[in-house]
């Protein structure tokens, strides 16, 4: 096995795995929503935006054949569109937004997922010389650095209940 094709797998791999890591990270969510029957401080843009970006890779993948484009794309379209479901079903009519200086509604694991997998996708495009897999992925590094700034200078005060939820 050459050098190149051991590299090509081992990314594509960590790929993968990122990838689905990331899209697990929703799980939390999903069970804080089915327990307290309730939508607190969950976020629904980031499902919706990831189960369209999904929808679209995989399309990508299929055009072009790429295994590894479509069978992380499908299992993310499935549980996005999933978390959105228990997201609606449980969200009330009129929710309040309130701007505050606080990352409690943020959620720091999808962060560092958001990050890594983006970082991977990116790696990987460059590897195929791809620029329609590297160049959409380089603003999920980019928002990851900005949260990540942003824990940092607003600090995450945990609410005791949620957190026990996430363990």
């Amino acid at each position: 096995m050459e050098a190149d094709s051991v590299a090509d797998t081992l990314l594509s791999g960590a790929c993968v795995l990122f990838t689905l890591g990331m899209f697990s990270t929703g799980l939390s969510d999903l069970r804080h929503m089915r327990m307290t029957r309730r939508v607190d401080n969950v976020q629904f843009l980031p499902f919706l935006t990831t189960d369209v970006n999904n929808l679209s890779w995989l399309s990508y993948g299929i055009l072009k054949g790429d295994g590894t484009l479509v069978v992380v794309n499908t299992v993310g379209a499935v549980l996005q569109t999933l978390y959105i479901l228990v997201y609606l079903h449980y969200c009330p009519r009129k929710a309040k937004v309130i701007q505050t200086k606080s990352t409690q509604s943020l959620s720091f694991s999808l962060t560092i997922a958001t990050l890594l997998t983006s970082a991977s996708w990116t790696l990987y495009g460059f590897q195929l010389r791809d620029p329609y897999i590297m160049v959409p992925n380089l603003p999920g590094i980019l928002t990851s650095f900005i949260r990540l700034w942003l824990f940092w200078k607003y600090p995450q005060e945990q609410d005791r209940n949620y957190q026990l939820l996430q363990t």
